[in-house]
């Protein structure tokens, strides 16, 4: 599975400007319910949920915050750049501005694992951290995403 199989570039959010980490899930949640066609509250809840196990945020400005929901029928990536970093709990302690948002069926676990493992290769490669850093449009990120 290809990055570029889970998205578009709709779902590349470009210069959020939410300045906490609660704000940003609830922007995220807001946007991908347009896309997906689930309940706004109910993407909220589930991610909050899940950040309330531990931080999704895992290093070096990057988080991958992710659920399963019963309603989807495949998996949705987003990736969202914000315009400045927020204290997102992160492994490291550093401020989060890459995320890439995962949502994924309740009963697919296996796309939904090899879809955090591809994610998670893609944020945690220094050199594509700092090509996304230096884009400015979710053309040019999706393009990036094909590679």
């Amino acid at each position: 599975m290809k990055l570029s199989e889970i998205m578009s570039e709709k779902s590349i959010f470009m210069g959020l400007k939410s300045n906490s980490k609660r704000q940003l899930l609830q922007d995220l949640s807001a946007k991908a319910a347009e896309i997906t066609g689930l309940d706004e509250r109910t993407i909220f809840d589930t991610l909050l949920e899940r950040e309330n196990l531990g931080s999704t945020g895992f290093g070096e400005g990057t988080a991958l915050p992710h659920g399963r929901f019963e309603g989807l029928d495949k998996v949705y990536g987003f990736f969202a750049k914000l315009n400045s970093p927020v204290d997102f709990e992160a492994i490291d302690g550093k401020p989060v501005d890459l995320v890439f948002l995962l949502l994924s069926p309740e009963d697919n676990g296996a796309d939904h694992l090899t879809a955090l493992a591809q994610a998670s290769r893609f944020l945690k490669d220094e050199s594509m951290r700092q090509k996304l850093r230096q884009i400015n449009s979710a053309q040019e990120i999706f393009a990036l995403l094909n590679k």
